[in-house]
């Protein structure tokens, strides 16, 4: 936890840029634990969706730190890349959403692909409270406050026809598809949208109906990679 992160329910008094609040359960742990930090000791916090700064612990027990914050501290501007990403198994998911979120990607978009299983879609962990604890951990993780925004599209052909093209109109947008005449994978600042597909890729309906939409070949090179792996890495090379 690179970054304590205050939510409004933590928050017990506040006076323009300075506010108390009293941190808790794991939040509290890992201060204690491991940070090994107590009263009179300062820590980098945020809070959620709005600036970051210093804080100084002034009271702790053995179940809260109570902190006092001054939030002068603009958070890091935001990756420009939207992911759209094929549903990845459960526990999967999990390490993408911290990955994606500590670099600094907003937008998700989780859709259906011939080779998701249907039943991912039932999974607990798409759950908003599960969904939110990932994104969370990512935040504290890449030292960010604005939380990401996830959209679930759990059909296919209708997310392809009716919603992509007008979400990447006039934006750059790639799939990420190893065809001999695919772009590779360079540095951009523009807002640009990035479809990666679940364990052994797209089918050929499938990226033909994402170019269809508008989306072009992005190529890493003949290798095929596992999705926790390539997530970061095309996320690396484009932004």
């Amino acid at each position: 936890m690179n970054l304590a992160l205050i939510q409004d329910t933590d928050i017990v008094s506040r006076s323009g840029d300075v506010l108390r609040a009293c941190l808790s359960g794991r939040q509290h742990e890992h201060i204690v634990k491991i940070q090994k930090l107590g009263p009179g000791r300062e820590l980098q916090v945020g809070l959620l969706n709005g600036n970051m700064g210093r804080a100084l612990i002034y009271e702790q027990d053995n179940t809260s730190t109570h902190i006092e914050v001054t939030l002068s501290q603009e958070p890091p501007p935001p990756n420009p890349i939207r992911l759209i990403l094929a549903l990845p198994r459960p526990l999967m998911l999990k390490r993408v959403l911290q990955t994606a979120t500590s670099m600094g990607v907003k937008d998700i978009h989780l859709i259906h692909s011939n080779k998701v299983e249907k039943s991912y879609w039932q999974s607990p962990q798409l759950g908003d409270e599960e969904l939110h604890e990932q994104l969370l951990l990512g935040l504290e993780q890449g030292v960010d406050t604005q939380l990401p925004n996830i959209i679930k599209h759990p059909r296919f052909r209708p997310f392809a026809e009716d919603i992509l093209p007008s979400l990447i109109d006039g934006k750059n947008a790639f799939v990420a598809h190893p065809s001999p005449d695919a772009d590779l994978a360079q540095p951009t600042e523009d807002e640009t949208y990035l479809a990666i597909g679940p364990e052994g890729g797209f089918t050929d309906y499938e990226i033909e109906k994402l170019q269809a939409a508008g989306m072009k070949a992005l190529s890493l090179g003949p290798r095929i990679l596992r999705v926790e792996t390539a997530v970061p890495v095309l996320l690396a090379k484009l932004s």
